[in-house]
């Protein structure tokens, strides 16, 4: 076994993605500690090197962030000081530990002017408190990097144990309430579990610095909904919206992406190994969900 899983710490471990991380690690009979910000507030260097002198770990994979993205257009200081100054933290405490840091970015890092699946190496451009906070975090890491580490940038992830899209629209659905969805922002929908799997992809083939995940194909948040409603075998009224008739209802709303699509194939020619088609996630998002009882 990789000698970087001897000592495997979730931070953020209360999350989607980290419901899923520990669920592939243990897959792979690989154990896993973790801590909240309860346990060690990430925007506090002292608590995080304290927490590492205890912990020693030799893979930190970070979970933790501010994603409530209409929330940090109000609290920037919060959003800056959590998905920024929090992640150089971990980067320094894993520069000075010898430990390997994954940290999970984000498409609002990009101003969703492209026209073609983005590359690592493309300009970025946040047009919200959330991206600008989420490529602070990207800047800071990479001013004090560990010996080795990973950005791991995602898009419109979803998955079991946390709010997400999906499970937003099937509850609303159920209640027969109407739907107002808006029809061009395109992206690729993103499965935790299948960027679990992926993320331990790329540590096992050795890779390092930013890449792009998600699952292939693409599609606008109006036609993902109707797919979510078919798969969930749901009818409601759904109507297509646009992204400034969206901003003129909720004018305090961040600024979205138009059009946030990954080149993702550097790492299916690293791997070997194709990312599922996003219809295919769904598809086992609701059996995953269904057998665990939840929406």
């Amino acid at each position: 076994m990789n000698d970087l899983y001897r000592s495997v710490v979730i931070a953020g471990d209360r999350g989607m993605l980290a419901h899923a991380l520990r669920s592939t690690l243990s897959a792979r009979n690989i154990a896993c500690a973790g801590f909240d910000r309860d346990d060690c507030d990430i925007t506090q260097i002292d608590a995080v090197r304290a927490w590492f002198d205890r912990n020693r770990p030799s893979l930190v994979l970070n979970c933790a962030a501010y994603t409530n993205v209409d929330g940090c257009e109000a609290n920037a200081d919060l959003a800056r000081s959590v998905n920024g100054t929090g992640v150089g933290n971990l980067a320094r405490a894993c520069q000075e530990a010898g430990a390997m840091l994954v940290h999970y970015s984000t498409d609002y890092v990009f101003d969703g002017n492209a026209r073609q699946p983005l590359r690592p190496s493309d300009p970025t451009g946040p047009q919200s408190v959330y991206g600008e906070s989420k490529l602070l975090g990207e800047q800071l890491m990479q001013q004090h990097p560990p010996n080795r580490w990973l950005i791991l940038r995602t898009a419109w992830l979803y998955g079991p144990n946390g709010p997400n899209f999906p499970s937003t629209m099937v509850n609303l659905a159920r209640q027969g309430k109407p739907l107002k969805v808006i029809h061009d922002q395109i992206g690729s929908p993103t499965f935790t579990f299948d960027l679990a799997e992926a993320t331990m992809n790329l540590i096992d083939a050795d890779a390092d610095g930013i890449w792009h995940l998600s699952n292939s194909g693409q599609t606008s948040w109006y036609d993902f909904t109707k797919a979510i409603l078919a798969e969930f075998s749901l009818q409601t009224d759904l109507a297509p919206i646009t992204s400034a008739d969206w901003k003129a209802l909720k004018p305090t709303s961040a600024v979205r992406p138009a059009y946030s699509v990954f080149d993702i194939s550097p790492y299916e020619r690293l791997t070997k190994k194709k990312m599922p088609a996003w219809q295919d996630a769904l598809h086992r998002y609701r059996l995953m969900v269904e057998a665990a009882g939840t929406p």
